[in-house]
């Protein structure tokens, strides 16, 4: 019986979806991840984990569908290459730290929505503008900040920063704060706990491309190291976002929301 129930919800889970129709799995179907899929908090609790597209610190400005929980799912064979990499910053008082892992792809669904509306000036708008402060979001996709399909839904890519250890705890994010842009100083933007890297975490702009010159040489030198370490295990950086991380081959997108963890 519980072979069977496993083989039916991993059915619901592969299953292809009608455009915003979500089919919502039973109970004992909720921690059930495809074959390969872990996750990454049993690979390695050690990597710390700020599920940005799971909160309102994002730049849609609220929690997106799939994200039921703030968990990095990862193909199991990123999430053990990750490990590795751990392994190597802990040596140098170092820590990678998750922002987003598998992305359903009910979420970049919803990002496309996003970005075919048009911007207001109202209070709504506001708190997300400093994601893009030059751009029009419309053209977020014709960018390359953004796309229709992505390799997140893979569970193949990672978006990730440095932190230094121990560890300090960033202060908590206020959604009733006004923010400084992403591409300003680090004490003007979100809290966030990482080494300064020259912009926040899913910043649109040309200041975010890794090899950018915009930025000063000790945030060049953050960015060299955070490459360097990653791509000794196989990890290949996009190169208009530094946080962002590929690993392998994987052509399967998945839909499955990320549930809470009960183990």
């Amino acid at each position: 019986m519980r072979n069977q129930a496993k083989a039916l919800a991993v059915a619901l889970i592969l299953a292809p979806v009608a455009p915003g129709l979500f089919l919502a799995a039973p109970a004992w179907a909720r921690d059930v991840l495809p074959p390969d899929f872990v996750y990454l908090r049993d690979i390695d609790p050690g990597i710390a984990q700020d599920m940005r597209y799971a909160s309102r610190d994002n730049f849609v400005g609220r929690p997106l569908p799939g994200y039921d929980a703030a968990e990095c799912v990862l193909r199991r064979d990123v999430a053990l290459a990750l490990r590795k990499v751990q392994a190597d910053l802990t040596r140098e008082k170092l820590s990678l730290k998750v922002y987003d892992c598998y992305r359903p792809t009910r979420a970049v669904a919803a990002f496309v929505r996003w970005a075919q509306e048009p911007e207001k000036a109202g209070a709504r708008e506001q708190p997300t503008k400093r994601f893009f402060p030059a751009l029009d979001k419309r053209t977020l996709f014709a960018y390359g900040y953004i796309a229709a399909q992505s390799a997140h839904s893979t569970g193949t890519a990672v978006d990730l920063t440095l932190i230094q250890l121990p560890a300090a705890q960033p202060a908590p994010y206020d959604p009733a704060a006004h923010y400084g842009a992403c591409t300003g100083a680090a004490t003007a933007r979100a809290p966030d706990n990482g080494i300064d890297m020259g912009t926040g975490f899913d910043c649109f702009d040309e200041k975010s491309h890794t090899a950018s010159p915009a930025i000063t040489a000790d945030q060049k030198f953050s960015r060299a190291e955070l490459i360097a370490a990653m791509k000794v295990h196989g990890f290949h950086n996009y190169f208009r976002e530094w946080w962002h991380f590929t690993y392998g081959r994987a052509v399967q997108l998945y839909d499955f929301p990320i549930a809470p963890r009960t183990r």
